[in-house]
């Protein structure tokens, strides 16, 4: 009975918390927006005091750090903005400064590193302004567009909010990881 109780206190204390567009944007994608927002604020609330050393730990030989999975999230976000707002790919000078960050990997083990968190928090601000700034421009009719018969855009920014979501556990997991 009283896991119940707690169930349901928890259950109606949450139900406070709601998506709500953020004015500018229209219903679908401002929803979107609300959502990105708050997983982005979680994940830096996560990792903000954290020093070099413990954002560069590695829990294996496998293993991405978490200023590399920081970057990694930036760098996806990237790569979604260019396609679907630009509708277009990567050009060789966003290649080399994004893909990186996008493949993970042994070469991110070795070249993401010794930079403190702010470093890689103010590389995802800047991507993320140009989000913003850029769905601002869109209205719900684009939101629903398969451009290429396949994946709307809506779809393709759910993907970035899961994939960010995803990391989010990673980065936690290994945070509670990294030696005292």
């Amino acid at each position: 009975m009283l896991l119940l109780v707690l169930l349901l206190s928890f259950r109606f204390s949450y139900s406070q918390y709601k998506v709500e567009p953020p004015e500018g944007y229209t219903l679908e994608i401002g929803n979107m927006v609300y959502m990105l927002e708050e997983l982005k604020g979680r994940i830096t609330q996560m990792v903000q005091d954290m020093g070099t050393e413990q954002i560069d730990y590695l829990i294996d030989e496998d293993a991405n750090s978490i200023g590399a999975l920081i970057l990694h999230l930036a760098s996806t976000e990237a790569y979604y903005q260019i396609e679907s707002l630009e509708n277009r790919s990567f050009n060789k000078e966003e290649e080399e400064k994004w893909m990186l960050g996008a493949g993970l990997g042994i070469a991110s083990r070795e070249k993401i590193k010794g930079k403190p968190i702010t470093h890689y928090l103010d590389i995802w601000d800047e991507v993320r302004s140009k989000t913003l700034s850029g769905l601002k421009q869109k209205d719900d009719k684009w939101f629903a567009e398969t451009p290429d018969g396949e994946v709307s855009h809506h779809w393709a920014w759910y993907h970035v909010m899961e994939h960010q979501a995803v990391h989010m556990g990673q980065i936690s997991h290994i945070k509670k990881r990294i030696p005292k």
